[in-house]
């Protein structure tokens, strides 16, 4: 089957039309179904099928310069998924995937979108299968993968393809040019104005949200013109090879070179990654992950583009509330959301060490906290319903610090084992708040880095200010993805607000009900601000997309 461009343009102009207008005024809207039933009745049953058939396979791509397999995912609920992957030779592959950067740079903005949108169309066809392979790699609970590795990531793909789009064809393609000389013909020129990709984009996956934080970077890269190489996280690679997959059957009927996107699988222990990244021909780099490893990109990649999401310390300031109810349930639900293994996850909740006043009077410190763990065990008093929100500990080192979290302070929620009826190898446990004192002259506090999973610290503050204080820190030094508070002070709001705004973090204001301060919506709210250490750009903005191309330009004489 051939893919014209009349074609691709009658099927998805109207989505780039809608995702443009989406972007510019930032209301919600979505194309991809978020419930199951939307995808057929057959769907559930079809993608569980696809999913296990693909295990215990050999996942041949057909991509040059494959000199070997590599593979070993087991799934956090205790299944052996058996897939081999390609592992490449980056001298053979990187000249093969740069050789198919001509035609589609000819191919230009609108064509390039087309292609992208018609990708994801394939990927949302196949969101069952994609859910089962997202929940089995990243430990996340089904209807979370479904969403988040489904419908969710999807939009932050068109998303980025649409920002990539506006920046593209903010330059016209051509120009006359003429500048009067007084009784003397006039100078005349004729300019062209081509937007060229960089060279090949550097996906490196992440473990807990391949799709999600790998879309955005995959897709912005792909539609301003560059090859791209997808270097998953060698726990989760399935969800990216499906998507490359896609991606190169889509690219052949279209006619242009499949290997403009290719996979790169490793082998354990052999950090592909970095020998990867100071490639010559590797012009443009997207990783989420730890701290140490981004700083080393930012620091060693010199000859590429580098944009990362690293480690942060959210932060919620408790001043105050109008429904204590409702803030509690709230912060419940964000604190026990897939374990707490989302980058944006409150951390530290700062609670003045007098208390706070609230809608049914005045709450202690200890009282906060203890309302608050109460609120969480009710929330995840019933197993199913737990399993349902908190999904499995994504790899031994979540588990090992959720062990270590109570020697740091007083337990105020102790974290209890539950057991998935279903998959009885799932490692799955229920959040721990550990009681902390701010004002402590410690010179390393516990709170001050991130403890990444279901590990949250109650910090006792001296007052609202001493909270500001401490969360200006804290952005500045550590970094954040999300800033929450719960204030009913005019005053204080805008105090609060004023530290986001200087230090560069995105806050959430008296969030009580069914939106949390650990999700964003594609095409609204930017994840990230680029603006402090916790990532070096946002999801999505123009500054995301606008460095993976340069316009060139070329004269003629008239």
């Amino acid at each position: 089957m051939q893919l014209t461009e009349t074609r691709l343009t009658e099927s998805h102009r109207p989505t780039l039309d809608q995702a443009l207008e989406a972007i510019r005024t930032r209301a919600y809207w979505s194309p991809h179904p978020e419930h199951p039933k939307a995808y057929g009745e057959s769907a559930p049953a079809d993608g569980l099928a696809a999913f296990e058939a693909l295990r215990g396979t050999r996942f041949d791509l057909k991509q040059p310069g494959t000199d070997g397999w590599a593979g070993g995912e087991v799934s956090p609920y205790g299944i052996e998924l058996g897939v081999e992957y390609p592992h490449p030779d980056p001298d053979v592959l990187l000249p093969a995937m740069r050789a198919g950067m001509p035609a589609w740079r000819e191919a230009g903005p609108e064509l390039r979108a087309l292609v992208c949108l018609e990708i994801l169309a394939r990927i949302s066809a196949r969101t069952h299968e994609f859910a089962h392979a997202v929940m089995h790699t990243s430990g996340q609970a089904f209807m979370m993968a479904f969403q988040a590795g489904g419908p969710h990531a999807q939009d932050r793909g068109l998303e980025a393809v649409a920002y990539a789009y506006a920046e593209q064809t903010r330059t016209p393609e051509a120009a006359a040019w003429s500048k009067p000389q007084g009784k003397r013909d006039p100078l005349a020129l004729r300019k062209t104005f081509t937007a060229a990709g960089r060279g090949v984009a550097l996906v490196i996956g992440c473990n807990t949200f391949p799709t999600w934080n790998g879309y955005p970077g995959l897709f912005a890269s792909l539609a301003t013109g560059n090859p791209v190489l997808v270097k998953p996280h060698p726990r989760a690679v399935l969800p990216l090879a499906l998507t490359v997959r896609a991606a190169r059957e889509v690219l052949a009927e279209a006619g242009f070179d499949p290997n403009l996107i290719a996979l790169a699988a490793e082998r354990p222990g052999e950090g592909l990654a970095k020998t990867l990244a100071v490639r010559p021909e590797i012009r443009i780099i997207d990783y989420t992950g730890s701290t140490a490893f981004g700083d080393w990109l930012e620091a060693n990649a010199r000859q590429a583009q580098v944009y990362t999401e690293k480690a942060g310390v959210n932060t919620v300031v408790i001043d105050s509330t109008d429904d204590y109810k409702g803030m509690l349930s709230n912060l419940a639900f964000s604190l026990s959301l897939y374990s707490g293994q989302m980058c944006t996850t409150p951390q530290n909740l700062l609670i003045p060490r007098e208390g706070i006043a609230t809608d049914t009077g005045r709450k202690s410190y200890d009282e906060v906290v203890g309302d608050l763990a109460a609120s969480v065990g009710g929330l995840l008093g019933d197993d199913a319903r737990a399993n349902a929100l908190l999904g499995a500990l994504v790899n031994p080192e979540v588990k090992s610090r959720l062990e270590g979290a109570a020697e740091l302070g007083e337990v105020a929620l102790p974290s209890r084992k539950i057991v998935n009826p279903d998959f009885p190898d799932a490692v799955v446990r229920t959040p721990v708040i550990v009681k902390l004192d701010g004002g402590k002259p410690d010179a390393e506090p516990a709170y001050l880095s991130e403890c990444f999973g279901p590990v949250s610290f109650a910090v006792a503050v001296d007052s609202t200010a001493d909270a500001l204080a401490l969360l200006r820190r804290t952005i500045r030094d550590q970094g954040v993805m999300t800033v929450g508070a719960y204030t009913t002070s005019g005053e204080t709001e805008r105090a609060i607000e004023e530290v986001c705004l200087e230090e560069s973090a995105q806050l959430s204001l008296n969030l009580t009900g069914g939106v949390y301060v650990n999700q964003t919506a594609a095409f609204s709210d930017f994840h990230g601000s680029g603006g402090n250490p916790a990532a070096n750009a946002a999801l999505c903005d123009s500054a995301f997309v606008s460095s993976r191309f340069r316009v060139v330009e070329v004269r003629r004489q008239a």
